[in-house]
């Protein structure tokens, strides 16, 4: 019996991992156009919010209208599985070089940088929803 609820427990979480990976690609891609030429660094005061979009990569938002599509270097095996995530900084400034994203007890050093035009994204989608109202 336990054997059994082992399997279903191991089943329902490689479905529910496979159907999180699809949102994640699905996500990735509506971002990826607006994100543009890798940087090395950018200023960094707060973490207003961060979303995942794919095994190693993650975009967040260090003000409200501004967001980087960052890319960790692999193994960093809590960053799928982390309730919150985290930056290192320096002087106020996360640097592609220095830095790391901080999930769980893994520190995933940051291998790219890339910034992403969040106003152009929300611009676009408020169009997209109003020319679909007509």
């Amino acid at each position: 019996m336990k054997i059994l609820f082992a399997l279903f427990a191991l089943l329902a979480v490689t479905v529910a991992s496979a159907q999180t990976r699809e949102v994640q690609e699905k996500r990735l891609a509506e971002y990826l156009p607006y994100a543009g030429e890798p940087v090395d660094r950018f200023q960094f005061w707060d973490l207003i919010r961060y979303e995942l979009v794919g095994e190693y990569k993650v975009i967040v938002w260090p003000r409200l209208n501004e967001a980087y599509l960052i890319t960790v270097d692999s193994p960093c095996n809590d960053l799928e599985w982390a309730h919150s995530i985290g930056l290192t900084s320096s002087v106020h400034q996360v640097n592609r070089r220095f830095d790391f994203v901080v999930a769980g007890q893994d520190k995933c050093r940051i291998n790219e940088i890339r910034p992403i035009d969040y106003k152009k994204y929300l611009a676009d989608r408020k169009e997209s929803k109003d020319s679909g109202k007509n």
